[in-house]
């Protein structure tokens, strides 16, 4: 059983000790008096975010008039408790979260307002090296998976169907593991198998402990991976503060769309300063050349209706809801237009 996302929004305690992100604020000559204050909580600090931090290092949200605090939410559970309890104005999470939150009965619902990803960001690491590498090598084996009704789950088990593999039967998901730490379980030995996100997978392979040998964005084809929400209060007081927001991402995006793999990673090595500087860019070309990222920020309807195929073939959706409850285009295509 998922959580309760309502139940969820009363621990805000969750939500105060996650760990600020440093966050570019703007220019030298901007004085902070003159930016308006807005918390992010994003559902991991990671490279798959491109843009996002593209927007920041360049000072795009400053340019906006916004000052931006970001925080690292540690999931999509954490971050959606962020929001609905107002600790943080704007999550970054799978859109799946609001349906979730929209299925416990939120009377204040969280709507996606602009999409960042268009593909899983997390790969297949194997112990040895698979040129020849197909999903049947993963029957009877022991995968090191994600957690229940999340996207990185979700999105495995529908790889494994659309290959005519079980995941309930053919395979042995461990899912126990919190977010972030299958990657040294992997490396003590645990599993056959591990679903990844970079940094982890390219830190494996550098260990000599995994090798990557598949992609989940590529082999799921396009999906609403990832995308950005807020309150509907929120952004019925605050239109002006969604459109600025959404206009610095936007930026973000087309910047990762005209430069290389080796600018992009320049740009965000700042916020990343644990990770040297050509491990950001190994892994912003593979990002990069599976077309991770969108040329804009639109959340089309029939990406929501794939996710709810993909919810409903995992067994989280109760009913179907409808595109316009919980998306507006609004903010996106007019900083497309801009």
């Amino acid at each position: 059983m998922k959580k309760k996302w309502i139940a969820l929004a009363a621990a805000v305690i969750l939500a105060v000790t996650a760990l600020p992100v440093t966050a570019f604020a703007g220019k030298e000559d901007t004085k902070d008096a003159e930016l308006t204050k807005v918390t992010l909580n994003e559902v991991a600090h990671s490279i798959f975010y491109a843009p996002q931090y593209v927007a920041i290092e360049k000072g795009y949200f400053a340019d906006e008039g916004l000052d931006l605090t970001l925080v690292n939410g540690f999931g999509a559970d954490k971050t959606m408790t962020a929001v609905l309890s107002g600790e943080a104005d704007i999550g970054f999470m799978g859109a799946e979260a609001s349906i979730y939150a929209f299925q416990e009965g939120a009377t204040d619902p969280v709507v996606n307002f602009a999409q960042l990803t268009q593909r899983a960001g997390n790969f297949l690491v194997a112990r040895e090296e698979m040129p020849s590498f197909t999903w049947n090598d993963l029957k009877d084996s022991k995968v090191l998976g994600g957690r229940k009704g999340g996207m990185p789950e979700m999105v495995f088990e529908y790889i494994l169907k659309e290959n005519g593999i079980d995941p309930q039967k053919d395979v042995e998901i461990d899912q126990s593991i919190d977010f972030g730490s299958t990657a040294a379980a992997f490396s003590g030995g645990l599993g056959d198998f591990s679903v990844e996100f970079e940094p982890s997978a390219t830190a494996l392979e550098k260990e000599g402990a995994g090798y990557v040998v598949a992609s989940l964005g590529v082999d799921s084809g396009y999906v609403p991976y990832t995308s950005y929400s807020a309150k509907t209060s929120f952004m019925e007081e605050n239109p002006q503060v969604i459109q600025k927001f959404t206009n610095a991402l936007q930026r973000g995006m087309e910047y990762v769309h005209k430069h290389t793999p080796e600018e992009i990673a320049e740009v965000i090595a700042p916020q990343f300063e644990e990770t040297d500087l050509d491990t950001v860019i190994t892994i912003v070309k593979r990002y990069y050349d599976q077309d991770t990222w969108k040329d804009n920020l639109v959340f089309e309807k029939d990406s929501f209706e794939l996710l709810q195929d993909i919810l409903e073939g995992a067994g989280e959706l109760q009913n179907r809801l409808a595109y316009e409850d919980l998306v507006t285009t609004e903010y996106a295509q007019n900083a497309v237009n801009k």
